[in-house]
């Protein structure tokens, strides 16, 4: 087993201390303590975002996440199974959260200095979960997918949904494989083949495989066999993937996406973004504290105004209101988002979309990593 033993008890103590920790940026950027009582508009959230811009509190929050996963990795080697399935679980989840944290360093505005926001990103997420460098994953979500959304040929996100075979013409067995693409052995090969090549030193040099080999030595000393297996290798090469994947699915009104109802921004993006659980706080708190982290279940704000950091979009969500398109569910009931989607490729299929003949194109190609 693992060389630390802190017991079950100690190893929760830890997720405990970890959680409490990243409450500090949490506490330091939150709206509620704004000195004006009235409303706050984009200008005041900006100007507020701008003030309390800082260094510290960033790094506090990715020190707390690094610390919760340590006591996931101890926990898999104290609880038996029981342990095993909460770190693949939670462990998975912490990804999603690194995930959406590097995310918002792409955009710039997680610390005050954009240049420690990008070393966080890459010192913390990309390098040890063996992702691309960063600079590869900001050229293609800001500069690519955002002005692209939804468009076809030029929206890499859109790309990946048409490798893992949603697109026109799809079966409804395929559909539904391209739904779970990651746990699919297509998936989980696509995934294993994105590592290595991130890892390659011919590619990136020999620092993103020794973080990465870094990352297996923490776990099997931390927690043994249970961590490196049920808390790092089945999180990274399955659950995360999946999670990850459920996001960018619910992002956008993919195959259909409306015509602006008006000039600018926000009116574009209305026609293109959807929002989930927009009338079930429970759900859409489940998914703030697991799949849709740090803004993600806020899309459509975050796609109207990229520079506004996570803390602040539930506010402006208010002011802007809800995109044409609000789901109550992701995967029950005729207005589902799965449901949505399948009835919106059944209409492309039915019309002679463009898209087929560039999405079979991709597929033959052989579908990749899914990345956002």
């Amino acid at each position: 087993m693992g060389v630390v033993h802190l017991g079950a008890q100690g190893c929760l103590l830890l997720v405990a201390g970890a959680i409490a920790l990243r409450q500090a940026d949490r506490w330091w950027f939150s709206p509620r303590r704004a000195a004006r009582q009235r409303a706050l508009d984009r200008r005041d959230l900006m100007d507020l975002q701008r003030r309390r811009a800082n260094d510290l509190t960033p790094v506090l929050l990715m020190a707390g996440h690094g610390a919760e996963i340590a006591g996931w990795w101890m926990l898999a080697a104290a609880a038996g199974p029981a342990g095993w399935t909460a770190a693949a679980l939670a462990v998975a989840v912490k990804f999603r959260h690194l995930q959406e944290v590097s995310h918002f360093a792409v955009h710039g505005v997680l610390t005050r200095s954009p240049r420690l926001g990008i070393l966080l990103a890459e010192a913390c997420v990309h390098l040890p979960l063996g992702l691309g460098p960063v600079a590869d994953r900001r050229r293609r979500h800001v500069r690519e997918h955002h002005p692209n959304a939804t468009v076809a040929g030029a929206d890499p996100n859109l790309a990946d949904l048409e490798q893992a075979g949603l697109l026109p013409g799809a079966t409804r067995a395929r559909y539904a494989a391209g739904i779970v693409f990651p746990l699919t052995p297509a998936g989980l090969a696509a995934t294993c083949r994105s590592i290595a090549g991130n890892v390659r030193p011919a590619t990136h040099g020999w620092a993103r495989t020794a973080a990465l080999a870094a990352c297996l030595a923490a776990a099997l000393a931390l927690g043994g066999w249970p961590a490196a297996l049920f808390g790092l290798a089945v999180p990274r090469l399955l659950l995360y993937p999946q999670l990850a994947w459920l996001s960018l699915i619910v992002e956008h009104r993919w195959f259909d996406a409306a015509p602006p109802a008006g000039p600018g921004t926000v009116a574009l993006e209305a026609g293109r973004c959807l929002r989930l659980y927009p009338a079930s706080p429970v759900m859409a708190l489940l998914a703030r504290g697991t799949w849709l982290p740090y803004g993600d279940l806020f899309h459509f704000a975050h796609s109207a105004h990229p520079a506004v950091r996570w803390n602040y979009l539930p506010v402006l969500e208010r002011v802007l209101g809800m995109p044409e398109f609000a789901p109550t569910g992701l995967l029950v009931g005729a207005e589902a988002v799965v449901a949505r989607h399948w009835r919106a490729l059944g209409r492309r299929r039915g019309e002679g979309a463009g898209n087929d003949g560039p999405a079979k194109e991709l597929v033959a190609a052989g579908p990749g990593e899914p990345q956002l």
